[in-house]
């Protein structure tokens, strides 16, 4: 007689919600958001799918807390306070550091959110993607703002202010991309990446009289 397999653990809710978050995220990232049936995430949490449907009433509902579920993360929210603290200091090369490391670092940990975005752009997943920003864009708004009033205060140059943070964000983003993704090889530390691209881009946004005084 075969042994009955015993029934997976029963976990509280807030650590069965986790797990599933966490398993969602797996799978949205290696296969979209098209490509990946509640059914699969179940079967990978070893769970029934009718309890996915307790905690989160649709595939798009899972998708969307799982965006929330990064964005809300205690690294994440140990960031923002890194970058209000350099805001509060008038710090503008530890802002354009710490965005630039932010970047390398979370690819290197877990690419997975990463992965999830290119493929919501990929397949026109245009809620995953309007999601991305309604939770995105008060960040970008509060750095932007910040650049503004230091450049009204004579301490950066007036180019767009939106343009710079796209531009220390990308080059990180495309380093990452290369040698995360793509498997470049590099082994230059990834705070010495940061420190070269916030030197870069102080050269260039920072007025000439300021440099000097350094």
């Amino acid at each position: 007689m075969a042994a009955r397999k015993s029934p997976p653990p029963r976990l509280h809710a807030v650590e069965r919600r986790q797990q599933l978050l966490e398993t969602a995220l797996d799978c949205f990232s290696r296969q979209g958001f098209k490509g990946t049936t509640t059914k699969e995430i179940a079967a990978a949490a070893g769970v029934t799918e009718a309890i996915v449907f307790r905690h989160f009433p649709s595939k798009q509902a899972l998708y969307e807390a799982v965006l929330d579920y990064r964005h809300e993360s205690a690294e994440m929210q140990e960031w923002l306070a890194k970058t209000k603290d350099c805001m509060d200091r008038g710090d503008d090369a530890g802002l354009l550091h710490a965005i630039a490391l932010k970047i390398l670092e979370s690819h290197r940990r877990d690419a997975r959110l990463q992965r999830v975005l290119l493929f919501a752009a990929l397949e026109g997943h245009e809620h995953g993607l309007a999601h991305h920003r309604q939770i995105s864009i008060p960040v970008y708004e509060l750095l932007c703002q910040y650049v503004a009033r230091r450049q009204s205060e004579g301490k950066l140059q007036d180019y767009d202010p939106g343009m710079i943070l796209v531009a220390i964000a990308g080059m990180a983003t495309h380093f990452a991309t290369m040698t995360q993704m793509f498997g470049f090889a590099c082994d230059i530390p990834d705070d010495r990446v940061a420190a070269t691209f916030t030197s870069i881009m102080m050269t260039g946004i920072q007025p000439k009289k300021e440099r000097a005084r350094k």
